[in-house]
């Protein structure tokens, strides 16, 4: 089976955002001691929204009410997914919480595939549960209920992904969904981080917003253009992989015999679901051209400067 080109780009586009995610995750370490996880992922979600607002700058009237809505809706998917995976952190071990939110997409992958397809997210989901190794660590009840709401929002957030990027051009979807995920976890958030703010911490999350979630949710969103949905499900079950190789060389952490079988099941989970998983060309009120040109104008924001649970 050949590659279609279509696919080839959209698997690139969504290792380029897992490798930003991934980044942005190492880069805002230094903001857990002094907000916490939780209040490091608003800063990034509120910044980001207001950056999107000033950069694309939208106009609520070129959408059409089911675009806007739709648009709501992922905004509200955003923040679930990306506070809720947290608050699960704080309760899980981290191994545990992300073998129970990659169920998001896997379960997307599995709904959405067809034939043979689905032997793809099977082989990811076995790769998961290898590379994360939740049997070793406990599991408190609500920390559970959080990692599965935080699955249940990273799928809506695919589809939904899929559906505003296909009906709204570029990123002008996101700079309605990203000002309504700041809004969200604003209100979450605020009480528990207003009185830690400083300018020096404000600032660094300006920098920090645009490498998680700008860059990597637009690349997302033009991703989904690109892939079918069980594709991209499966291909997200690669950002473990990517964590295990960013953990070992900037960390020194060397990875188990168990992980790396893992890593084997996810990799050839994602070479087959990158062959099988193109879409045809979505027609959009702008051409992919003026979507990719938007995205560059994004990250050619503000100098230094995505996150996701």
């Amino acid at each position: 089976m050949t590659t279609s080109p279509s696919a080839r780009g959209g698997a690139a586009m969504a290792l380029g955002a897992m490798l930003c995610v991934q980044l942005g995750l190492a880069l805002s370490v230094s903001l857990f001691d002094r907000i916490g996880p939780d209040g490091a992922a608003w800063l990034r979600l509120a910044w980001a929204g207001v950056l999107l607002l000033v950069l694309v700058r939208p106009r609520p009237s070129s959408f059409s009410g089911a675009t806007l809505l739709a648009g709501v809706a992922l905004g509200a998917a955003t923040a679930g997914m990306t506070m809720l995976f947290m608050a699960s952190v704080a309760r899980l071990p981290l191994g545990t919480a992300s073998a129970l939110e990659f169920l998001g997409p896997l379960g997307v992958a599995v709904a959405r595939g067809r034939g043979g397809r689905k032997l793809w997210p099977v082989l990811a989901a076995v790769g998961v549960v290898l590379l994360t190794e939740p049997w070793r660590g406990g599991a408190d009840p609500v920390g559970v209920a959080f990692a599965l709401g935080a699955a249940g929002c990273w799928a809506a957030y695919i589809l939904l992904t899929q559906r505003v990027g296909d009906e709204a051009s570029g990123v002008r979807g996101l700079a309605i969904s990203m000002p309504t995920a700041a809004v969200i976890a604003t209100a979450w958030e605020w009480p528990s981080v207003s009185g830690y703010l400083t300018w020096e911490l404000l600032l660094t999350g300006l920098g920090l917003a645009l490498l998680l979630p700008v860059v990597p949710f637009s690349l997302e969103m033009l991703a989904l253009r690109r892939l079918t949905t069980a594709a991209f499900g499966t291909l997200m079950s690669v950002e473990p992989v990517i964590a295990l190789v960013t953990g070992f060389v900037v960390l020194g952490q060397a990875p188990s015999a168990t992980a790396l079988a893992g890593v084997g099941f996810v990799v050839v989970a994602c070479v087959g679901a990158e062959r099988s998983g193109g879409r045809e060309a979505v027609t959009a009120p702008k051409s992919c051209a003026d979507a990719v040109s938007s995205v560059d104008s994004v990250a050619s924001g503000p100098a230094d400067g995505r996150m996701v649970g």
